[in-house]
This record gives C-alpha cells, structure tokens and sequence, in this order.
C-alpha cells in the first residue's frame, strides 16, 4: 500500500514547565524530521489546557529553525480571530524562513466558546472566515489589495512580502460534510479528518468525484486520516499507556465546554477510544492503519505521537518504534501533490 505519513499534535498542556514541554515537542518535530515524515500539523486553540499553541505560525517558525525537510502546515488558522492582512505578511515571512516548507489551511473555528472570548459572535464566524479568506489569498498572489465587505475594508494597499512558493503555499482544510469535501476539492485543498472511516469514506469519495470532472487523471492532493498512535513492545502494554494518555487529552479537549455547558462533556471520552486511537505492537498497528486507509478512501495518514501526560521517552519510544517497523511496511504515495 502506498501512502505517506505525517504528524499532528494540539500541544496540549503537560504536569510540566511550560518550557519543559515546547522543548520536548521541538524535539520530536526534529525526529519526525529525521524519521521521514513528510508533513507536521498544529492545531489552534485558545484559553485552553488543549493548546499551547494559540500562535501555531510562532512554534511553527521554531520547528523550522530544527528541521530540514518536513512540511509545516497549520491546521488550522482560525481566520476570524486574525487581521488577514498582516496574517499573509506572517504567511509569507514564515514560508521564506522554512524554504518554502510552509503549508495553510484556514477554518471558522470549531468552538464558539473560544471565538466569544475574543468577542467574535460563532454565528458570524462562517462569514468573516470567507471575507479573510478571499483577503488572505489576494494579499498572497497581489502586488496591491483593494476589498470591501462587511467585516474588512481595504484600499489599494502595497504588498511588499510576497511568499516563496508561487503563486502562495498549498492550501488544507478540515471537513466533515460531503460538500465541503467537493469545494475543497475544486480549490485544489488537501483535507484531513478525525472521523471514523465509514464517515470519512463519504465525504472522499464527494472530492474524488469532483477531483476528477474538474482536473481529470491529474494527481491527487492529500487526503489525511488523523489518529492518536501507541506502538509497545505488546498489545496490552500499548492499549494501556494510550488510554492513559486520551483520558487525559480528553479531558482537556473536554475543559471549556465543562466550564459553561452545564451538560458538558460529562464523561471520560473513552467510549471514543476504539474509534480515534490505534494502539499495539508494530504488527497490529500496521494492520489498522492498512485496514482503516482502506476503508476511509485517504492516501495519507497523520498520527499523533504526543498527547495528554504521556512522557517524552514514552513519545520517543512509540515513535522509534512506529518508524523502524510500521512505516517501512507502507511504501511512499507516488504522484501525489
């Protein structure tokens, strides 16, 4: 089977120094560099245990400075909560400090909790996201900007940063819907999913569908299937440091809503576990990554290494282990852009 591998990771917080674990995350980025991955992800997320990264283009610009070949791709920028103009001057700094290793998906984001602390109304968030985005993409491709809408007004400004990667950096997006699925796919976006695979199926066959009457036999973007990853040395030493670690990441994806929703997310998250988190020996894991690649129609999966209080050689160990005996039972995707 031939697909590639990538990294994502929310940076969520640890019983350490703050300091202690932006290190120990560099540190992994430079061995996912080393080990051959092709793409790492950041999450975005704000007043929030689950998001150490509220400026992911910041850590991004870090990891840059440690790594030689892997693709750096936010995932995503929540434009409502950015001026778009100096985010495309940020965009276009970044993928000249990288070498042109920069990649971007934009979103409204997902929590309405996160967006009202900066005073941005959920209900809103679709509509400001598509005046950003269209500012976003012609600050990238433009020698001036001139735009007026609802949420942006700008008058013929000078564009003096432009990016390295002409005409901008390859564009992502995260979906869940069938047509979102098809629009990204006329937009040439890459997309990636945490969904399990029956669902993801629907939604990639929508964009193969419109891939292929609107660009023909042309090459595939990138379709990621994201998991949480343990591999041990046995099936039942991995399942139980994984669940370790998900009931924590859990409970901090679960924080805010807790916080305001008295209904909150009242349990532990793990009747979710089978489903989000692929755990074992080297064997078992590459057999779930076969089966569920398989099944969810994607050419590309993204594994998460670190996660809730996981310890760093315990991220080191499953990692070692997953590239010097999972990955090389997966040959590269060809073609694929």
């Amino acid at each position: 089977m031939q697909i590639d591998f990538g990294v994502i990771d929310h940076l969520d917080r640890q019983s350490l120094p703050i300091a202690e674990t932006y290190r120990n995350r560099i540190d992994l980025v430079r061995r996912y560099d080393a080990a051959g991955f092709w793409g790492f992800h950041l999450t975005e997320h704000h007043f929030t245990p689950l998001g150490l990264a509220p400026s992911p283009l910041l850590f991004l610009a870090a990891c840059a400075q440690a790594t030689s070949r892997i693709r750096l791709i936010p995932l995503v920028l929540v434009l409502p909560l950015y001026n778009p103009l100096r985010l495309a001057s940020e965009v276009a700094m970044l993928d000249h400090l990288s070498n042109g290793r920069l990649e971007i998906a934009t979103g409204r984001g997902i929590s309405p909790l996160e967006l009202a602390y900066y005073g941005v109304n959920h209900l809103e968030a679709r509509a400001i996201h598509e005046e950003a985005q269209a500012v976003l993409l012609a600050a990238l491709t433009q020698e001036t900007v001139s735009f007026r809408g609802d949420y942006f007004r700008y008058f013929d400004v000078p564009i003096e940063l432009r990016p390295l990667q002409q005409p901008h950096p390859p564009l992502w997006g995260a979906t869940s819907s069938p047509e979102s699925a098809a629009g990204a796919a006329r937009e040439k976006r890459s997309l990636a999913f945490l969904l399990p695979p029956s669902r993801v199926r629907t939604i990639t066959d929508r964009y193969r569908e419109t891939w292929a009457a609107e660009y023909g036999s042309a090459p595939l973007p990138r379709l990621g299937l994201a998991r949480h990853l343990y591999v041990a040395r046995t099936d039942a030493e991995a399942r139980e440091r994984a669940e370790f670690g998900y009931r924590g990441w859990y409970q901090k994806l679960a924080y805010l809503w807790e916080k305001h929703d008295p209904r909150g997310l009242a349990d532990d998250g793990m009747h979710r576990f089978d489903a989000m988190v692929i755990a074992g020996s080297p064997d078992r894991v590459a057999d779930r990554v076969a089966e569920e690649i398989e099944q969810s129609g994607c050419n590309y999966f993204i594994g998460r290494f670190a996660y809730g209080d996981l310890s760093h050689a315990e991220s080191v160990g499953s990692l070692e282990r997953f590239a010097e005996k999972v990955m090389p039972q997966f040959s590269p995707a060809i073609a694929v852009v």
